[in-house]
């Protein structure tokens, strides 16, 4: 009999001591597997990171087409790119060429007007290819009676020797001051080009992420099983959608 008894206690204890096992493997198991969880959702969600609209903006005033590069879309900012480009080359050109007409037309003027260049303005140089010589235009400013824009003759002298020397300095001045016009609407385009382009910068940034956005969605799944012994099992599954 007390074999018996013996025998019985000793089963008790060994199935207590097994349930309690048994609960703490379950335990250390659910943390495991919540701790894997949350690392992977560390993971991918630090995969993504949203761009800035605003670093798109910069990088697009800085060089258009590289705000779409940013962001992922340089199939359509190249194009803003080439642009750039091509009006950088024009400006450069139209530089290049008005100011060579420039020292052209003032090269002209004191070759055959007898001209001074030293100090004098942008309204002079215009002024001589109008009129034969300063007594000329003097005279003209006394009739309209603005006299202060009457010239000294000794430091604004100039004559020209024949008509067609006036008429051809006229047109040097005239091509370089077409050409300076021409530089103010290449500058133009370029300020144009990068507000163009940093508007699209935005709008490509705006799609990457609300892309991205849908390419992280996630589907939670609870489940609860419980065994024939009433020991429940918390399940937590977490799904990447693509």
């Amino acid at each position: 009999m007390k074999k018996i008894i013996i025998i019985i206690s000793l089963y008790i204890i060994s199935s207590n001591l097994f349930a309690q096992n048994s609960n703490q493997l379950l335990s250390i198991k659910s943390n495991l597997m919540i701790n894997s969880n949350s690392q992977k959702i560390d993971l991918l969600n630090n995969n993504f990171e949203k761009k800035s609209p605003g670093m798109a903006i910069l990088y697009s005033v800085l060089l258009p087409g590289m705000g779409h590069l940013y962001a992922d879309d340089f199939s359509t900012g190249k194009y803003f790119t080439i642009t750039d480009g091509v009006l950088w080359g024009v400006f450069s050109g139209i530089s290049v060429y008005g100011n060579m007409k420039e020292n052209d037309y003032k090269d002209f003027a004191q070759a055959y007007g007898n001209v001074n260049l030293n100090g004098k303005d942008d309204a002079f140089f215009a002024n001589i290819g109008i009129y034969e010589n300063v007594e000329q235009f003097n005279t003209e400013q006394e009739l309209n009676r603005d006299f202060d824009a009457v010239y000294n003759t000794e430091s604004h002298y100039w004559a020209w020797n024949t008509e067609t020397q006036r008429k051809d300095y006229r047109n040097l001045w005239t091509s370089s001051e077409n050409a300076k016009n021409n530089v103010r609407f290449a500058v133009g385009a370029l300020i144009l080009n990068r507000i163009v382009s940093a508007i699209f910068a935005v709008r490509s940034v705006n799609a990457y992420n609300k892309r991205q956005s849908n390419d992280l969605g996630w589907n939670l799944n609870f489940g609860n099983n419980f065994n024939s012994n009433s020991m429940a099992n918390f399940k937590v599954n977490f799904q990447k959608s693509f």
